[in-house]
């Protein structure tokens, strides 16, 4: 299915010499691939549209898995700037390395450790934990010891242990300089790669740390009591002024996410004038139109049904509500009064993709932003798959739930069906969701599904955004049948002419060399086996013409049910409606069965 790659790799290994070649494809395509101060190994391509070098590859992935980056006795975090920083009882060994980005030198102690042979116990060297950390390799197992303490004493009676740890796999002691300790997020998970690590100090050292500890639990709690004193005043204040502004107060903690606003209904009653101007409506409930006292423009989503809807708002919640990207919809806030249960989400300007593509009074898109509207929920499927701590699978993506900015920048909307896979697990078994029409043969036959599932609905999606129309509305031939449009589509890429698939609308304002990848793309993506289909960040690659797309085969499932007339799944090749909300809200109801 795929293009070829980029280069070409060769390994050579005998017994004469061991070494690695590789040679470029395609001679036009300009690429750099070195090994730079970071420690890591990149490959960039020259990007002739925008005049830059676009990385492709970065071995190891992540800065700190690049062996001893930080040096000794540090901890590396990908999630902080700097990523390096010394261990507790230590300081840097060179400040104008570091100043130069280079942390290599590691740090030092502050204190000397005591390891004489006649021990005074107030002077003894202490521990001091680091928590939530992925431990050096270089560990020596030590089956003797069978508890903390014992492991402990074994560090103590060697002169050289500098640190120790003691889990599920026994003793571990470390000899010398530590490196390589990364800092994993604590979630209250169970990960066996998380661990504590017990970094041998001076007696003089602890006391300094414990001392400080103590200062600043001192400091922390005299400021609780000003800034509680100060709050008290502020919130009496806002109680005389309520009437006058919209109250809201931010969540603190919601499974882990900050900065979502806690709405009271009264407000968002105010703000939606009773939820008077409705905006649209689906399976689980209705949108209203709303503006919030800042001018804020919102679009406020009403859950109906008490089971169901309880259902969508963690759904959404869980998965739009903590995490932030250009091509996903911006969650505002919520509200969980009662049995009500409402998601605001920022207003888009220009509503839904399907009222552009299917309306004849709508504003017709050149076909330059229906290429950026391909990309940009490419893109923001790429962030769903790879790049969120879950892989989440929307299960939804059809023209409805796309929503157009001002710019027309698109933005995938309505989690409520989303599924969540560990990065542990590559597949699924779960109940039949999504809308009719964009659903893949896996979710038909009841197999287990995959984040290719989103890339078949894509493909559907990507199909309407070519040619301007449902998929139900089929070609007529001059022999009087009826060819379903993806089929259709197979059949003029095979012929060669991809014009007449076209939106009449565009009126030939097209750029063929892109209708023609775009429609491949699409191709592939509907195909019947999974595995045959891309992954979002190939498709991401095609669509911008990095990779090269052969002629995909015809889906042999659309054409068998497209061509029988009488099929019983005639009605699954293009629903778009509320079909969607009937079809969850019948496989939710067996699901809780099947969990009772």
């Amino acid at each position: 299915m795929a293009g070829p790659f980029v280069v070409n790799f060769t390994f050579v290994d005998n017994d004469q010499e061991k070494y690695f070649t590789y040679n470029l494809l395609d001679e036009t395509i300009i690429f750099h691939h070195l090994l730079d101060v970071s420690g890591q190994t990149k490959s960039f391509l020259w990007l002739e549209s925008s005049q830059d070098w676009v990385m492709t590859y970065a071995q190891p992935r992540v800065q700190c898995d690049v062996f001893a980056v930080c040096g000794p006795f540090t901890i590396c975090n990908d999630n902080t700037l700097p990523f390096c920083n010394c261990m507790k009882g230590f300081s840097i060994r060179s400040t104008s390395d570091w100043e130069l980005d280079d942390q290599t030198g590691g740090c030092v102690r502050n204190t000397p450790l005591d390891c004489s042979i006649n021990k005074n116990t107030s002077e003894e060297d202490r521990f001091h934990p680091i928590t939530c950390v992925v431990l050096p390799n270089n560990g020596h197992s030590t089956e003797d010891a069978t508890s903390a303490d014992k492991c402990a004493e074994v560090c103590l009676g060697n002169c050289t242990c500098a640190a120790y740890s003691y889990g599920v796999n026994g003793c571990f002691v470390w000899n010398g300089e530590i490196i390589n300790v990364k800092r994993q997020q604590c979630d209250g998970t169970t990960d066996t790669n998380k661990a504590t690590l017990y970094i041998r100090l001076a007696n003089r050292e602890v006391q300094r740390l414990e001392s400080n500890r103590r200062r600043i639990i001192i400091g922390i709690s005299i400021g609780a009591s000003v800034a509680f004193c100060g709050l008290l005043s502020l919130f009496l204040l806002l109680v005389i002024k309520r009437n006058k502004r919209l109250s809201a107060h931010r969540m603190e903690n919601l499974q882990g996410g900050e900065g979502i606003i806690a709405f009271r209904y009264v407000d968002l009653q105010r703000a939606t004038k009773n939820f008077s101007e409705k905006l649209g409506a689906g399976g689980f409930g209705s949108v209203f139109k709303g503006l919030l006292n800042d001018s804020t423009a919102i679009a406020d989503k009403r859950l109906d049904g008490a089971c169901q809807g309880e259902k969508q708002f963690r759904a959404e919640v869980r998965s739009i509500g903590f995490i932030q990207h250009i091509n996903l919809v911006n969650l505002i806030g919520f509200c969980t009064e009662g049995d009500s249960r409402l998601l605001v989400y920022e207003q888009m300007q220009n509503r839904s993709l399907d009222a552009h593509l299917f309306h004849n009074n709508a504003t017709v898109l050149k076909w330059s932003v229906r290429h950026q509207i391909a990309l940009g929920v490419a893109r923001g499927l790429v962030y769903l798959h790879d790049s969120c701590r879950d892989c989440i699978i929307h299960c939804d993506i059809k023209p409805e739930n796309i929503l157009l900015d001002v710019s027309f920048v698109p933005k995938i909307a309505d989690f409520g069906m989303a599924k969540f896979l560990g990065r542990d697990f590559s597949r699924v078994l779960t109940t039949m969701r999504g809308t009719i029409g964009y659903l893949a043969p896996e979710w038909i036959s009841g197999t287990v599904i995959t984040a290719k599932v989103d890339v078949y609905s894509y493909g559907m999606v990507l199909l309407k955004i070519v040619s301007g129309k449902r998929n139900s509305g089929r070609q007529c031939t001059t022999s009087d049948d009826y060819v379903y449009f993806p089929v259709q589509v197979a059949s003029k890429l095979l012929e060669g002419d991809v014009e007449s698939l076209v939106d009449s609308n565009l009126h030939g304002d097209v750029h063929l060399e892109q209708v023609e990848r775009a429609l491949k793309v699409a191709c592939w993506c509907i195909q019947d086996d999974e595995f045959d289909r891309p992954t979002m960040g190939e498709v991401v690659q095609y669509l911008e013409g990095f990779l090269e797309v052969d002629i995909p085969p015809m889906p042999r499932l659309l054409e068998a049910i497209a061509g029988n007339p009488h099929s019983k799944f005639d009605g699954y090749l293009d629903q778009d409606s509320q079909e969607a909300g009937k079809l969850q809200h019948t496989s939710e109801l067996h699901e809780d069965r099947l969990l009772q």
